[in-house]
C-alpha cells in the first residue's frame, strides 16, 4: 500500500477496512434490534426510502458482492430512481418490503456474516485487484471504501429518522469522512468553480476533528498538505453537518440557518457559500 494522500486519514489495509465493514454491520444490527414497527416505518432522508428500505439496500449491495442473484420484481420507476444503480437498489427495496422487521433483520445478520467471512480470508493482493466500483474502475480496496462510507451513512439515515445519534465517531466515522475528502477537489473546482489562486480551509469540530486545505493549482483544485497563507475563504461545520451536506441529506439553507450545529464562515463569504451548497456530490 502506498501512503495516504493529503487528507486522508483512516487505515486502509484490508484487515482495517474489513474491520471497519464488520464494526459498521454490527452497529446496524444492534440499532436496528431496538426499533419497533413505527421506526421501522418511518421515513428517512433517502426519498420514498423509510428506515425498513435501509437495512434492505445493504442487504441488496453485499448480496451482490457474494454472487447472489438480484430478486426478479417488477419496480417500476419512481421518482426517486435516477439511473441504473438507484433501480437496481430498488429491486432489493421492493422484493424485501413486504418481509416482517424480524425477518429482515435476520436476513441482514445472515448475509453480513457471509460477507465478514468473505473479507476475511482476502489478502492485500486480492484488495489491490483491479474491481468494478461506483465510480469507475479502480480497486477492491477502493470499492470498500466506498462500501463502509455507503453503509456509515444508512446508519446515520436511519439514526436521523428515529432520533438516535451515535456512532459518529471512530475509524468508520473517519473513513467516511475521507470518503467526501477525496471528492473536495471536484466539489470546490467544478462544482464551486473555485478561481486560479484560491484556497479553502475546512476546518470539522467533531466528532471527526479535521483541518482540511483546498487549493486551485495549475488550474485545477486538489487537497493539500497544507495552505499558503491565509485562505481566500474558512468553514468551519460540524462533521456531522459535513457528511450529510455531503450525501445531500440537509438543505444547505438549513444547515447555513444553523441546522446540525451551522457553519461559520470567514473570508470571502460568497465563495464559502457555494462550497456549502456545492457539497452534495453523491449519487
Amino acid at each position: 500500500m502506498t501512503a495516504n494522500a493529503p487528507g486522508i486519514v483512516a487505515d486502509s489495509s484490508a484487515s482495517a477496512l474489513t474491520g471497519q465493514l464488520d464494526e459498521v454491520w454490527a452497529s446496524l444490527a444492534t440499532l436496528g434490534a431496538g426499533l419497533g414497527d413505527a421506526d421501522w416505518d418511518a421515513p428517512t432522508a433517502c426519498p420514498g426510502w423509510p428506515v425498513s428500505a435501509q437495512y434492505a439496500h445493504v442487504i441488496g449491495t453485499e448480496s451482490m458482492l457474494l454472487g447472489r442473484p438480484n430478486p426478479q420484481v417488477v419496480t417500476g420507476r419512481p421518482d426517486h430512481v435516477r439511473n441504473d444503480i438507484g433501480g437496481f437498489n430498488e429491486a432489493w427495496i421492493v422484493s424485501l418490503a413486504s418481509e416482517p422487521r424480524e425477518s429482515v433483520l435476520a436476513t441482514f445478520a445472515e448475509v453480513t456474516a457471509t460477507r465478514r467471512e468473505a473479507l476475511a480470508a482476502m489478502s492485500e493482493a486480492d484488495f489491490a485487484a483491479e474491481s468494478w466500483t461506483p465510480v469507475g474502475q479502480a480497486d477492491y480496496r477502493r470499492f470498500m471504501h466506498i462500501r463502509v462510507f455507503d453503509c456509515w451513512v444508512h446508519e446515520q439515515d436511519v439514526r436521523d429518522a428515529v432520533g438516535l445519534a451515535g456512532h459518529d465517531s471512530g475509524q468508520v466515522a473517519e473513513q467516511s469522512v475521507d470518503e467526501v475528502v477525496r471528492a473536495l477537489g471536484y466539489i470546490v473546482g467544478k462544482k464551486a468553480a473555485a478561481e486560479p489562486g484560491t484556497s479553502v480551509r475546512i476546518t470539522l469540530t467533531g466528532p471527526v476533528q479535521r483541518d482540511i486545505g483546498v487549493s486551485v493549482i495549475d488550474g485545477r483544485a486538489r487537497v493539500v498538505a497544507g495552505l499558503d497563507g491565509t485562505p481566500t475563504a474558512t468553514l468551519v461545520l460540524s462533521s456531522n453537518a459535513f457528511t450529510r451536506l455531503a450525501c445531500g441529506r440537509v438543505p444547505a439553507a438549513s444547515v447555513l440557518d444553523g441546522a446540525f450545529g451551522g457553519v461559520g464562515l470567514a473570508g470571502d463569504t460568497d465563495f464559502g457559500e457555494r462550497i456549502v451548497t456545492s457539497l452534495p456530490f453523491t449519487i
